[in-house]
């Protein structure tokens, strides 16, 4: 095995992100919680579904951090969900004070580790991992576009009646209402999507991509969406433990990349061993740059209220 996963929280989307860490033998992994048995009930369930997918991984499920000590990767995903008519906005400062906490934790066990921030608001959590931890940029990388991009790929797909593994996706920005798809970016098999779709059916997947976790909050009635974030944090961490040197849009911390400064906003790194090891930037035209401008202030006035 190469190394070990922690993942913190094992509600919806930290057990799903676990059990697929698990199955795809990408690193023994320890699923953590503060409640006394769920961890431990789920990660023995999942160990016992190993024989049937035919990894060797190890699943331990647990409530002390010690167990956690020396992760290569640890995904933090604990905190409140959002609740049908809440907005991402309104977790802020009930999930800072756990995300503060948990990075403690982490920082203490796992000095060496890479964090994947998955609790929303996710980029201004980003940015309580961060100054919590004192550790570089490259290696605190949240998880947000690679979800966000499989949203806008399935929508092309479902458009288009063709293949997801023929569609490519682009969006940055930060993650939430105010995200930033870009079309002219998004591809099926190499080809713009602007030369295959109307703008009105764009402007749908647009629109439908930046409420894509709100939809399913909506259709749900209680709790939100686990299965594709999980998948996503999969990829993440497959990219890191494999180093693949894979671009993924991920939320990382800008210093004058895209003209934004001191802020975590979701643009393509270059994921590897390192973590965040490169910043792709491509050139934007105005109207694009005013979107992504606009995104990020969004996501500044969210760290302004955390007194950052």
């Amino acid at each position: 095995m190469i190394g070990k996963v922690s993942v913190i929280g094992s509600g919806h989307v930290g057990a799903t992100a676990a059990r697929g860490i698990a199955n795809k033998e990408l690193a023994d992994v320890v699923l953590l919680d503060i409640l006394d048995g769920v961890p431990q009930g789920k990660g023995l369930d999942m160990f016992e579904a190993c024989p049937i997918e035919g990894s060797d991984a190890r699943v331990l499920g647990t409530n002390d951090y010690a167990d956690t000590t020396g992760s290569a990767v640890v995904v933090i995903t604990a905190g409140l969900a959002r609740k049908p008519g809440m907005s991402r906005d309104d977790l802020l400062q009930k999930n800072a004070g756990i995300i503060k906490a948990v990075t403690a934790e982490v920082v203490k066990y796992s000095p060496d580790s890479i964090i994947i921030p998955v609790t929303n608001p996710l980029d201004a959590m980003c940015q309580v991992v961060h100054r919590e931890s004192g550790f570089p940029r490259e290696r605190v990388v949240g998880m947000a576009g690679v979800l966000d991009s499989a949203r806008m790929r399935s929508f092309i797909a479902d458009a288009l009646k063709v293949s997801v593994e023929n569609t490519h996706a682009f969006v940055l920005g930060g993650h939430g209402d105010t995200m930033v798809p870009l079309p002219r970016y998004s591809t099926v098999a190499g080809i713009p999507i602007t030369e295959l779709l109307d703008q009105a059916t764009i402007d749908a997947i647009v629109t439908r991509t930046a409420g894509g976790g709100a939809e399913i909050v909506k259709l749900l009635g209680t709790g939100s969406a686990f299965y594709a974030p999980g998948s996503a944090v999969v990829e993440m961490v497959e990219a890191i433990l494999k180093d693949k040197k894979k671009i993924l849009p991920c939320a990382v911390l800008l210093q004058g990349e895209y003209g934004i400064r001191d802020l975590f906003v979701g643009v393509p790194v270059k994921l590897g061993a390192g973590g965040a090891e490169q910043i792709i930037e491509i050139k934007l035209e105005a109207g694009e740059q005013a979107a992504l401008d606009k995104s990020a202030d969004a996501v500044r006035e969210l760290v302004g209220v955390l007194g950052f």
